[in-house]
């Protein structure tokens, strides 16, 4: 399982993190703690030096802290071999990961392909990412979704467009001139680089819409600011099928009206930590299997035409619905989910909206 936590900064949520990776670990899991944050804070908290590979910092529990430059190298050098084994004259065998520089957002990449990479190597049970913990975590975790979107309607509209009609028929000299492989017009999206990205993106959709693998937990003191941003991030999170299990409230006393606030998801309150004793936070931490319990962020109903997108912390006034052919867009906030309908109800039309206990239902 993969465990996230989302807050506004200040509230906790590197310290909840920690805690959530031991208590997992002190259960006998193998736990792998990801620290997005390449400053010394995290290695301070946690007690240990940690760098950019997996190191043993207690029982059962390795901790790895994200450096995009030694993440971009690593990728760099996939890339040149990718390119070697299609490209007849590679071009980038002489440029090197050591000379390029981070580029705004591509932090987020590397970080998504790292987890990815840990994933997949059956090491470990239980991933606790301690990212940003805002709206740019939700971007990172929706990549897999939202380029998705842009391959299926772009590779349509190349398709179709004069340009597109113009050059299909020198495809297959230009890719069999340059390239070790000859791929006509027809057949490109069904080669093997090809196929593994559309894999790839398909694996992440799955993973991110299943709370058995993929959860998130919101972090919150009771400052109205506090309560506020976690309400969004909720509310965001479910723009991206990210099952958002509970609330932990962190150095208050549980209070009705903040139970109120979050309801229906459960409140855990967590006590003030003295920096050394990690068991009084680890036993107020919840069972976090029990994510599979939160509402859906999306159900389809085609027997009763209806889409159900889970959208708390909004209104109906500040979302906005638009439908192109078998898509419905839904903007919240500042996020915007294309929702591909199924085949029943694929190129109806909308006939009614409305706002009923968090959900947003849609009527065909």
């Amino acid at each position: 399982m993969i465990l996230t936590f989302l807050g506004k900064g200040g509230t906790g949520r590197t310290t909840v993190a920690i805690a959530a990776a031991k208590q997992l670990a002190s259960q006998g899991r193998r736990v792998l703690l990801i620290g997005q944050d390449p400053s010394p804070t995290f290695g301070l908290l946690l007690g240990a030096t940690v760098g950019a590979d997996p190191q043993e910092v207690g029982a059962n529990l390795q901790a790895v802290q994200l450096q995009s430059t030694v993440l971009l190298e690593r990728s760099w050098e996939e890339v040149k071999q990718l390119e070697a084994q299609y490209l007849r004259s590679p071009t980038l065998k002489n440029v090197y990961g050591q000379e390029l520089s981070i580029f705004p957002g591509l932090d987020q990449a590397l970080a998504m392909n790292a987890i990815r990479e840990f994933n997949n190597l059956g090491k470990y049970d239980d991933i606790v990412y301690d990212g940003n913990g805002d709206i740019s975590t939700l971007r990172m975790l929706g990549m897999p979704e939202s380029i998705s979107w842009y391959q299926r309607r772009f590779q349509k509209v190349f398709q179709e467009s004069d340009l597109g009609k113009a050059i299909s028929p020198f495809i297959q000299p230009i890719t069999s001139t340059i390239l070790n492989v000859s791929w006509t017009a027809d057949n490109l999206s069904q080669q093997q680089p090809a196929k593994q990205a559309t894999q790839l993106i398909e694996e992440g959709k799955a993973a991110l819409a299943d709370p058995s693998r993929v959860a998130a937990y919101l972090v919150t003191t009771d400052a109205p600011t506090a309560i506020a941003t976690a309400k969004y991030l909720w509310g965001s999170a479910q723009q991206i099928s990210l099952t958002v299990g509970g609330v932990l409230l962190n150095q208050a006393s549980t209070v009705e009206a903040i139970e109120t606030e979050f309801a229906p998801l459960p409140l855990s309150s967590i006590p003030s930590g003295n920096g050394t004793d990690w068991q009084p936070l680890m036993d107020a931490l919840p069972d976090f299997k029990q994510a599979i319990q939160a509402p859906k962020p999306l159900s389809i109903d085609t027997a009763a035409r209806q889409v159900r997108l889970f959208l708390p912390g909004f209104d109906k006034k500040q979302v906005k619905l638009t439908q192109y052919g078998p898509e419905v867009t839904i903007e919240a906030g500042d996020q915007r989910r294309n929702i591909l309908l199924p085949p029943p109800l694929s190129g109806q039309p909308v006939k009614g909206a409305k706002f009923q206990d968090g959900y947003l239902i849609i009527s065909f």
